[in-house]
């Protein structure tokens, strides 16, 4: 029987900064029309990804990532 290694959960100090190129909610998207958006297939999940360095969170349903997608280029 095969078993995982334990690793500890990565602790991130409350007080750090994301690093420099992700967008955070507090941030405007810039211009829609600098971004191009796609949706990639990773095992049983999609992601929405963009050409500016941003992606949305694995999804089940393609149907949400394309959602995500379109909000992101939209920037609502």
């Amino acid at each position: 029987m095969h078993q995982e290694a334990f690793l500890p959960a990565r602790r991130t100090p409350a007080c750090a900064s994301p690093p420099s190129g992700i967008l955070t909610p507090a941030e405007p998207v810039p211009a829609a029309q600098d971004h191009a958006t796609s949706t990639t297939e990773r095992g049983s999940f999609c992601l929405a990804r963009c050409t500016c360095g941003w992606s949305g969170p694995a999804r089940r349903s393609r149907d949400l990532a394309r959602t995500d997608a379109e909000r992101h280029r939209t920037g609502t």
